[in-house]
């Protein structure tokens, strides 16, 4: 797993976390939501690596 992955699971499972917290989120429901705040995370942090487009910053 590389170091985006991991930081990106560390992030999700604390927002998840947050979420259950503030009984947004229920623990029963938790495998269904927890995929999808991954995914969003990822690519997150995939767009803010991204390279900037020549000219544009």
């Amino acid at each position: 797993m590389d170091k985006d992955s991991k930081e990106a699971l560390q992030i999700a499972k604390e927002l998840t976390a947050k979420f259950i917290e503030t009984r947004t989120v229920s623990p029963g429901n938790f495998a269904e939501v927890f995929p999808a705040v991954y995914r969003v995370v990822c690519e997150a942090i995939r767009q803010g690596n991204a390279p900037k487009e020549a000219g544009r910053d």
